[in-house]
């Protein structure tokens, strides 16, 4: 596996294909590269793609120490100019949802366009907000049950495929408590409304059900965004329904990048 050091810290990447512009997909928290597996095979066949391995997760190093989203988008930023791969259509999952954000607005020089795919929440209810301090807290103490429970419960829809579900939980609940509990930290503490007004690159927002983001207020924070909705997936929806988002994406590049 190929990696890139930034200040110390390796990162695990795949390179594929050959095409401009060259897509980088950002998976979400506690998850690693293959979660964006179905479009990265997808948009290889005409493009460059670059699936990272954040800090903390998948085959990259695993420091002690805070995680937060611009730590992230700036070891993307220095992927993408060791590699060489010039404005770049930059897909984020969740918590990488945020991440490619957070590279558009601080990093617009090496990205043409951001598709965040059910993206963390911008800003988070009270009531939400306390029940994932709280889940922050047990992993912190040792326990890993309510973490369990909040993946299971709260991220798939009733009829998700139930070996998907199981195959996530066993990736996700891999992840050490240190960068668990750090990266949900690194999540509660991003400011999305003042980032999305930084953000001035083309956008897409690819809601799932229920979304974390409702699109109305996506408009509101970031007005140049345009919305799609996929039908019939919960949070991991580029892996429920891949069909679907690599059409909008296709879509969004034709139209917006």
């Amino acid at each position: 596996m190929p990696t890139i050091v930034r200040d110390g810290i390796k990162l695990a990447y795949e390179d594929r294909g050959a095409g401009r512009p060259a897509f980088v997909f950002v998976h979400g928290w506690t998850c690693n590269r293959s979660f964006f597996a179905p479009q990265a095979e997808y948009f290889a066949r005409r493009h460059r793609v670059v699936s990272l391995d954040l800090r903390g997760h998948g085959e990259s190093d695993k420091p002690e120490g805070p995680y937060p989203i611009a730590a992230y988008a700036d070891d993307i930023a220095h992927v993408i100019g060791q590699l060489g791969l010039g404005k770049v259509v930059a897909v984020g999952h969740s918590m990488g949802g945020i991440t490619v954000l957070q590279l558009g607005a601080a990093h617009p020089d090496k990205t043409a366009g951001i598709v965040m795919v059910d993206p963390a929440p911008l800003v988070f209810p009270p009531e939400l907000k306390a029940g994932v301090e709280a889940i922050v807290s047990a992993i912190e103490a040792g326990n890993q049950e309510p973490r369990r429970q909040f993946i299971a419960n709260n991220l798939f829809m009733p009829s998700s495929d139930k070996r998907l579900v199981d195959e996530v939980l066993k990736v996700m609940m891999a992840a050490p408590g240190h960068v668990a509990a750090a990266a949900m930290k690194g999540i509660l503490a991003f400011d999305g409304p003042a980032v999305a007004a930084r953000c001035q690159i083309p956008a897409l927002h690819l809601a799932a059900t229920p979304p974390l983001n409702p699109p109305h207020l996506m408009s509101q924070w970031l007005p140049t965004v345009v919305n799609g909705w996929t039908v019939g997936a919960g949070h991991f929806n580029m892996m429920e329904v891949p069909d679907q988002v690599n059409a909008m994406i296709e879509g969004f590049l034709r139209h917006h990048v």
